[in-house]
């Protein structure tokens, strides 16, 4: 492991505050390392999944006598040293022909491993022609096949995908960005007991032209494949313990977010809450107005509530009458 020294000036103190832990991580890069028995077929297909990766990736050109089902410390040094979470280690034997070992980390500890032996059918860019993404862009996952969602090894295979391109974390959303989809597909059916089947990884460019239908305004895709095509045949794998499974899943308490009681959202994503109000004592609610706020029927129930004279600013036609009798003869009006 690497020591733990005092940095020595402020160039190595920063390079120090970046590798520690952080609410947000930084995006996850990978390490490309080439076994002491790598070949030529083996570096041509690094070259191309870390340009699919790129740019958070680190290559290395020297080859590394490494075992790591055996031995992983090394694996571990470089992940430490390099600040690489994951790597991807090239061997080749007899008994396992062009294997690529993908490897994840946490805290500089092997969290798992799983061996990928490619087929001799590969093919790379070169070998399509055909204009490449831009770097930096996210890809689209297209996982076929049942055991991605239910058996252990395919589902460790595509966790380990999902986290390999996933990239920054934003929200932002931007229709240009998505220029190529990354598929996995499992190559036929099998029962428990038997071999698994290969897993066939291909990349596609998204194609959109006007659309057939007259009026249409969304445009018609097609997928043209760019390449790398790798079939996969699965090999060993090493699982983590449920320690460390419970120990990296865990969340900061800042990052986590605070329910609100009695308030939830709709299927459209509308905001409902839920009041719930006490026993309401009206006997002692105030309900008197000003004389000025109060309507004409307002202050008439309130006069004959009280002592039953109207005010000289409110009359009726009744009281207009009344008066006009009990007045003398010759204080009426003649017409």
């Amino acid at each position: 492991m690497i020591r733990t020294v005092k940095p020595k000036n402020n160039r190595a103190k920063r390079a120090l505050e970046k590798k520690e832990p952080k609410l947000v991580e930084n995006v996850k890069k990978a390490l490309f390392v080439p076994g002491q028995t790598s070949n030529k077929a083996l570096h041509d297909v690094m070259v191309d999944l870390s340009a699919l990766k790129k740019p958070d990736i680190k290559r290395f050109e020297r080859k590394n006598n490494i075992r790591p089902f055996e031995d992983a410390s090394q694996l571990e040094f470089f992940s430490e040293k390099n600040d690489t979470s994951l790597l991807v280690l090239a061997t080749n034997s007899k008994k396992r022909k062009n294997n690529l070992t993908f490897v994840r980390t946490f805290g500089s500890k092997i969290y798992d491993m799983v061996e990928l032996m490619i087929a001799d059918n590969y093919k790379l860019f070169e070998d399509f022609k055909k204009q490449t993404i831009n770097v930096g862009l996210k890809p689209m996952f297209a996982f076929q096949g049942a055991p991605f969602d239910n058996h252990p090894v395919y589902k460790q295979i595509k966790s380990y995908f999902l986290d390999f391109f996933r990239g920054e974390v934003t929200t932002l959303q931007d229709v240009a960005g998505l220029q190529h989809v990354i598929s996995l597909t499992i190559a036929g059916d099998f029962q428990d007991g038997e071999t698994l089947p290969n897993v066939l990884f291909r990349v596609y460019k998204l194609k959109t032209y006007r659309s057939d239908q007259g009026g249409s305004k969304l445009p018609r895709v097609e997928l043209e494949e760019i390449g790398p095509r790798l079939d996969f045949k699965i090999g060993r794998i090493h699982t983590p313990t449920p320690d460390m499974v419970k120990e990296a899943h865990k969340r900061a308490k800042q990052l986590e977010t605070k329910t609100v009681k009695n308030v939830e959202r709709d299927l459209m994503g509308d905001k409902i809450g839920r009041i719930h109000m006490g026993k309401q004592d009206l006997g002692n609610l105030q309900t008197r107005k000003m004389k000025g706020l109060k309507s004409r029927f307002d202050q008439l129930a309130s006069s004959e509530e009280g002592d039953d004279t109207y005010g000289e600013d409110f009359v009726t036609a009744d009281d207009i009458q009344d008066r006009a009798d009990d007045e003398p003869a010759s204080k009426k009006p003649k017409y």
